[in-house]
């Protein structure tokens, strides 16, 4: 088994994180199972306080990953773009959403969320 991958932690202070064992509580799964989510790139880890964590908007209230945004990093990722854009673009403000790209996908704009990173893949 590979390490865990993480990122350097460039969110607010304030953006919530759950630790792994956390996150495999919240998704009814083996933490086993949540690393490898995060090996397969379906969502992102921080880390953040010397620990791996996860930021809780990935996940939905019904315990998955958030829809989309598996394939979203995906089509960002074909498009060029290193994890660590790819996660500060996910939450940086955007007035034509109005808010976040991953405020979007909670929101049901996954479609235009989706479109724009299409465009900027290009």
């Amino acid at each position: 088994m590979s390490a865990i991958p993480y990122l350097d932690d460039v969110l607010d202070p304030d953006v919530p994180v759950l630790q792994l064992s956390d996150v495999a509580k919240k998704l009814n799964r083996p933490r086993t199972s949540v690393e490898q989510l995060l090996r397969d790139g379906a969502m992102f880890a921080v880390w953040r306080n010397g620990v791996v964590s996860v930021p809780e908007i990935f996940l939905e209230e019904e315990g998955r990953v958030l829809k989309g945004l598996p394939g979203l990093i995906s089509v960002l990722r074909d498009g060029g773009y290193r994890d660590q854009e790819i996660l500060e673009w996910l939450f940086t403000e955007d007035e034509t959403l109005p808010g976040t790209p991953i405020d979007a996908l909670h929101g049901n704009r996954g479609k235009e969320v989706t479109r724009r990173a299409q465009a900027m893949a290009l």
